[in-house]
């Protein structure tokens, strides 16, 4: 059945999501858990504080959740680049989102390089380099509960809902750049 991968720049909301999700009785596939558990994490990229994946394995060790019974969910910054059966592409206006990294500890320069990387679109372009179809939900001031129900609506009832390119930040860029 479909493996459905939630993602977005960190901040936007997959955590809260796939908690609702999960809640809902869905399984969803922690994939920072998941890299660890089965030994994929690569070296830590001191400079911009994040690991190296090797992409290529990370798919091939998702292959039992592609052959599970109903939806499995994958929650990563990363999902989009797994093979999937549609990608849900979560987005933050970038106030919101500064703030919620701040909160999380972030450094400025790692604040600063998400928020620009969600003023450039980049994992919602990452996304549509894809031959995978495309689904983006604005999260600002929503909640994960009405984040689940339009993605269930998507993935059951409406597959153009919220179709990507519906979100535009580029009038922060001057803010951020």
């Amino acid at each position: 059945m479909p493996l459905i991968a939630i993602t977005g720049t960190p901040g936007t909301g997959k955590t809260s999501v796939s908690g609702e999700l999960r809640d809902r009785g869905y399984e969803v596939v922690d994939a920072n858990e998941h890299l660890r558990k089965h030994g994929l994490l690569g070296e830590k990229d001191e400079a911009r504080d994040t690991y190296n994946v090797d992409m290529e394995a990370f798919n091939s060790s998702l292959e039992e959740y592609r052959r599970k019974d109903g939806l499995v969910f994958i929650d990563s910054h990363l999902a989009h680049q797994c093979d999937c059966s549609r990608i849900i592409v979560l987005r933050c206006e970038p106030h919101e989102l500064a703030g919620r990294l701040r909160k999380r500890g972030y450094s400025e320069a790692k604040v600063r390089e998400n928020v620009q990387a969600e003023v450039l679109d980049v994992i919602l372009c990452e996304a549509m380099d894809t031959d995978i179809p495309v689904n983006e939900i604005n999260c600002t001031g929503g909640t994960p509960f009405e984040a689940v129900d339009l993605i269930l609506r998507i993935l059951t009832v409406d597959p153009e809902l919220c179709p990507p390119g519906n979100t535009d930040w580029s009038g922060e860029m001057e803010e951020w750049f």
